[in-house]
């Protein structure tokens, strides 16, 4: 294995500066933060602006629901395959490792990666593609992870959050790598508000999101440098695919370690002092074959799409239109009530928020849905369906 180190001039240089106290001018500084009610939540010396953030998202009532939630791998009762939990972690600890030496807000950085995963489905990538059919069919309407996070945060809570969080949460969306990053700067809550919206009536709007400041963008490559090795420790662990399996190396590694810390090391090597992040052209379609042959031996297999075509996306349709029926029909017994909008309105309350029950029907039911973990999404149907013929076989540890 080959691990890079910094260059001995860039070494010399970061020591250099911090020796001088050199601040880098394009961070995002505390006295730059912007919330919805500039009157609440003002910084203090034990909790400056983006600690609020980090802690209004831990102790926001969905976070502890990370821990049952697929990152890849569904169906595997094995402690040792991530969950999005450890996801949101691993997001966050390299990306605070990459800000630190750039010189960046890295409570801003823990904020966005911490929450960056708030709003998603249960089961993965799959539960979210699922959910987007019903909705889009239901209302016409798109439905992103990303967006959604934001959802939650920023409306199904009322949190308050600041609009650098939000910006870099709502942008984080990993699925589009890019060479260079460059923030667009500071806007304001219309801006951000008109580019949430559009990503619900345009399906390309999504792919066109571009963070406001270099904490997002250093969140947003993060996403991708915390899976791209992961995943394959994880589909090893799971048996998807055999320990001879080999990866092309071009040039950045092939095990989680190693690519990891090549790509923090090239990142930092290109970006240090500039207004943008910057990797070499080597690295990033590195990047991309990577990704390419996680998807064609991993993401895609056979075995995990049988599962969440024959079973999960239609446990999801039944659900999503009892929920809707006893909705319209006003069932104050049915789990939606009693789990999800007495739930939600419990919460508004603490800041005098309106009643949730007045939105509309479509979007409470999604919300319920996407708040789900796994078990809970599982029990649910059982619970609704006693005859349902959609069945779940978990691989055990033995």
């Amino acid at each position: 294995m080959l691990y890079e180190k910094l260059s001995s001039s860039l070494t010399e240089k970061i020591k250099s500066d911090r020796e001088k106290n050199i601040k880098n001018p394009y961070a995002c500084f505390n006295e730059e933060v912007i919330r919805r009610d500039m009157g609440r939540d003002r910084e203090n010396l034990w909790r400056p602006a983006y600690v609020r953030d980090i802690e209004k998202i831990m102790h926001s009532p969905y976070y502890n629901r990370y821990t049952d939630k697929t990152q890849v791998f569904s169906f595997y009762k094995n402690d040792d395959i991530t969950r999005r939990a450890l996801h949101v972690q691993l997001v966050s600890r390299v990306a605070r490792n990459i800000g630190n030496v750039l010189g960046l807000n890295i409570d801003l950085i823990e904020a966005i990666a911490l929450g960056h995963d708030i709003g998603h489905t249960p089961f993965g990538h799959a539960g979210e593609r699922i959910l987007n059919k019903i909705y889009h069919e239901r209302t016409g309407r798109f439905f992103n992870h990303n967006v959604h996070s934001v959802r939650v945060l920023d409306e199904l809570f009322e949190r308050n959050i600041s609009l650098q969080t939000l910006d870099g949460i709502v942008c984080h969306n990993g699925e589009f790598e890019l060479q260079e990053y460059v923030p667009i700067g500071i806007k304001d809550f219309n801006y951000y508000d008109d580019m949430v919206n559009k990503c619900y009536i345009d399906e390309n709007a999504i792919g066109s999101l571009i963070p406001m400041t270099l904490e997002g963008c250093v969140v947003r490559i993060c996403d991708m440098i915390a899976y791209l090795g992961k995943d394959r420790q994880d589909a090893r662990k799971a048996k998807l695919i055999d320990e001879s399996e080999k990866f092309t190396d071009v040039g950045i590694g092939v095990e989680n370690a190693e690519m990891t810390n090549n790509l923090v090391v090239n990142i930092i090597e290109n970006s240090y002092g500039k207004n943008y992040l910057y990797m070499d052209e080597k690295y990033f379609k590195a990047i991309k074959t990577a990704k390419k042959e996680n998807y064609e031996k991993i993401y895609l297999n056979d075995k995990l799409d049988r599962q969440y075509k024959e079973n999960i996306e239609p446990m999801f349709f039944e659900i999503y239109e009892k929920l809707y029926e006893d909705l319209i029909k006003q069932d104050k017994s049915s789990v939606i009530f009693t789990h999800h909008i007495d739930f939600v309105n419990k919460q508004r309350s603490y800041y005098a928020g309106k009643d949730y029950l007045n939105e509309n029907p479509d979007n409470i039911v999604v919300d319920f849905l996407a708040s789900m973990t796994d078990d809970y999404f599982i029990d649910l149907y059982n619970y609704l369906f006693r005859e349902g013929k959609h069945k779940i076989d978990y691989i055990p540890y033995f």
